[in-house]
């Protein structure tokens, strides 16, 4: 899901196979803050949860893997 739309909203074009689960979006500048932001705008909306300003860090955003356990931990705890 978040993987999909990162492909469409921040790399148009790029073949999906390029973005792996490992891949470093925030350390690699696929991500700047404002990308960041909307991509935190959809989890909230897509995913039903809430972010905190002080969960928006690396370890919870920069790669697939990591959003997926992010989310993960965020709905399991509601």
């Amino acid at each position: 899901m978040a993987k999909d739309f990162i492909l469409k909203e921040f790399l148009p074009g790029e073949r999906p196979e390029n973005l792996t689960d490992s891949t470093e979006l925030i350390t690699d500048g696929i991500l700047d803050s404002l990308a960041t932001l909307k991509l935190v705008a959809y989890l909230e909306k897509s995913c039903g949860i809430e972010i905190a300003p002080d969960e928006l860090v690396p370890e919870n955003l920069n790669s697939i893997a990591q959003i997926a356990n992010f989310v993960q931990s965020k709905q399991a705890s509601t």
